[in-house]
């Protein structure tokens, strides 16, 4: 099955795009350096900003959220950077900074598990690094980092940067970007916004952009001082995906309309509360991530031995639902459930209901 309707795809991301999104992306294409398209970003400035809790203006780009990741290696490492490491992406991290020049000193923690904040006080207390990258949501996992903790514990080192990979949890988890003094958040829009793929938003801080601008090799399409200045001057800093912009424009107006960002938030929450009920009810299966370290967007189901995962994902799109294996080392033992973007708790439920009539 190639395609599910709204309300069957659970994948990891790219989520389900509702009916309203897919209908305001048919709206007729306007010049992007014209009086229509000031007004379209000036509409969005405010409900960008709420959406990562900052007053700092919100970066949009025309991109996969791999874009804005390189940006801040570009911008926010000068040589070397401590990434952790818990999964897929957290290692997309490390790679993209290392295809930058950058050297890379990993800490890896299990699948599943997050950093403590005690123990990235230690690694700091190492070789020198100058930024810190962490993946919020790691999705491949569906564990969930304790972000306030180590922003708190960065900040504490002069000099030295927080950039964070926030594409599994804006939109889905509570990211405070300026109460927590986060340095760099991006993410994508294909997640927990529930927005078809193609624009990646950020925000930077003030100390992130100074050292910007002494980068080595920013480079031009993700150089972070001409997205900023786009951002203040209501514009787009290049061509941008038109139809992409307008369905966030009516997304970000469909979450104000239904309680702010704080309302997905609980959403959300409910929705992960649904999984874990769900696995207290089925002993033979558990979620990857402990209690208090799962992701509101997406979890990882760890299958009883003698059910492998592709098998899961083959029938499930037999009956016309979506969700993905593991990816990496853990492919044929972790079934990969999105619960994000406008899922409703009914359709998590009729979900799972057609997985309990497989397992």
């Amino acid at each position: 099955m190639s395609a599910a309707p709204f309300g069957r795809n659970f994948l990891p991301g790219p989520a389900g795009v509702h009916p309203d999104i897919l209908a305001a992306m048919q709206r007729p294409v306007i010049s992007h350096r014209g009086a229509e398209m000031a007004e379209l970003m000036a509409r969005m400035e405010r409900p960008l900003r709420h959406l990562f809790r900052t007053t700092r203006p919100v970066l949009v780009a025309t991109s996969s959220a791999t874009g804005l990741m390189e940006a801040a290696v570009r911008a926010g490492v000068r040589q070397r950077l401590l990434a952790v490491v818990g999964g897929h992406f957290g290692e997309r991290f490390a790679r993209v900074a290392e295809a930058c020049g950058k050297e890379v000193v990993r800490v890896v923690v299990p699948p599943g598990r997050a950093l403590d904040p005690a123990h990235l006080e230690r690694f700091l207390d190492g070789p020198g690094v100058d930024a810190v990258s962490v993946v919020h949501a790691e999705t491949s996992t569906g564990a969930l980092a304790p972000l306030e903790s180590l922003a708190r514990v960065v900040r504490s080192r002069d000099d030295v940067l927080l950039l964070v990979d926030a594409v599994g949890s804006i939109g889905a988890d509570p990211v405070e970007f300026d109460l927590w003094q986060l340095d760099f958040a991006f993410t994508g829009t294909q997640k927990a916004l529930g927005l078809p793929a193609g624009l990646a938003l950020a925000a930077a801080s003030k100390r992130l952009m100074e050292r910007a601008r002494t980068a080595e090799a920013p480079g031009s399409y993700f150089d972070l001082h001409a997205l900023e200045r786009a951002a203040r001057e209501r514009r787009p800093a290049s061509t941008p995906a038109l139809a992409q912009l307008y369905a966030l424009d009516a997304q970000l107006e469909r979450i104000g309309a239904s309680g702010g960002v704080e309302a997905r938030w609980e959403r959300h929450a409910r929705l992960r509360g649904m999984m874990e009920a769900w696995c207290t009810g089925h002993s033979r299966f558990s979620l990857l991530a402990p209690p208090g370290s799962r992701s509101a967007a997406v979890s990882a189901l760890r299958l009883p031995a003698g059910i492998a995962s592709p098998a899961i994902v083959a029938a499930l799109a037999a009956r016309g639902w979506l969700a993905a294996p593991g990816l990496d080392t853990q492919s044929d033992a972790l079934l990969r459930i999105g619960h994000m973007g406008d899922l409703e708790p009914s359709h998590l439920q009729a979900f799972l209901a057609a997985l309990d009539a497989l397992v």
